[in-house]
């Protein structure tokens, strides 16, 4: 059974730092490229930042150059690193698959806020 546990969210102030991480099981974890991704209400979910199997990245522009994403292997976790957070990235973050091909987890909250 495939599951996705995001954890790391939290309340910061603009400026501030978090970091995100998934576990995942279930499936081959290191055949796949990982992505994260963030939803706010009555808006579509946006991948983030993705990274391959060779670790190669990818960014959404609006956050590149203040997130980074990276992933373990062994330990099937992938980590997404943020920092100089704004108001603007407040929203439930979620990992899965690039092409999201798992039932998604139940995200973690990120809010940012003074």
């Amino acid at each position: 059974q495939v599951q996705l546990v995001e954890s790391g969210g939290g309340l910061v102030q603009p400026g501030g730092s978090l970091r995100l991480s998934c576990a995942a099981s279930g499936f081959a974890f290191d055949w796949y490229v990982m992505a994260w991704y963030r939803q706010v209400p009555g808006k579509q979910r946006e991948l983030v930042a993705r990274i391959t199997r060779g670790r190669t990245t990818t960014y959404a522009d609006s956050v590149r150059g203040r997130f980074t994403i990276s992933r373990d292997n062994i330990k099937n976790t992938v980590n997404l690193q943020m920092n100089s957070l704004q108001a603007e990235d407040t929203a439930l973050y979620f990992c899965n698959t690039d092409t999201p091909i798992w039932t998604w987890g139940q995200g973690t909250q990120v809010t940012v806020s003074s």
